[in-house]
């Protein structure tokens, strides 16, 4: 997919499969009347890993890498992720909060020229049913991220048996590449 037509989406839908080992996500955009369009991004990232790394492909033929993410340390409760491009050039980095998830999972984002981007779950009472009662993990919710006050793009967690999200872009000037990267990363990471 050429670089630009994916910086043009102003939307995607993520979905995660969850096979024997591994889970698995589909990143697809969304057509003009809403619908889910075709599939932009294919990951899979192994469960249990000491040292987190996923390499995110353009399809599901894990043919032609678009991006990956990898801890920089093992086991850090505020790991920071470097994100990278299909060269392994640096798109930016994403780190989690780890005092202020206590409450609410927090986490920061990147990128070089812009200002830092900010992600918080919008309901206390949905992260902390979260956070004390293991077996409501599945309910829906919602991240907004944000720069300077204004929104830079936002994460929202659909019901279903299935995990699903509507990945929502405000800032023109995000990388969508890091913003997958993080819509990804919020499922694959956010319970450890």
């Amino acid at each position: 997919m050429h670089p630009d037509v994916l910086q043009a989406q102003q939307q995607f839908h993520v979905r995660q499969q969850i096979r024997m080992i591994v889970n698995q996500y589909e990143v697809h955009a969304v057509a003009p009347d809403g619908s889910e369009g075709g599939l932009l991004a294919f990951a899979r990232q192994k469960r249990l890993a000491f040292k987190e790394q996923v390499t995110i492909y353009t399809d599901d033929s894990q043919q032609q890498p678009l991006l990956g993410f990898k801890a920089r340390q093992r086991l850090d409760l505020g790991a920071t992720y470097d994100v990278t491009d299909h060269t392994g050039n640096p798109i930016g980095l994403f780190r989690k909060d780890f005092a202020q998830s206590l409450l609410r999972s927090t986490w920061h984002v990147e990128q070089d020229r812009l200002p830092q981007v900010t992600g918080q779950e919008r309901s206390l009472p949905v992260a902390l049913l979260r956070r004390f009662f293991d077996a409501l993990s599945w309910l829906p919710y919602h991240f907004d991220f944000v720069a300077d006050g204004q929104p830079a793009f936002s994460v929202v967690k659909k019901w279903g048996l299935r995990d699903r999200y509507v990945v929502q872009i405000q800032h023109p000037r995000i990388d969508r590449r890091l913003v997958i990267a993080m819509a990804v990363a919020l499922d694959a990471l956010q319970s450890r």
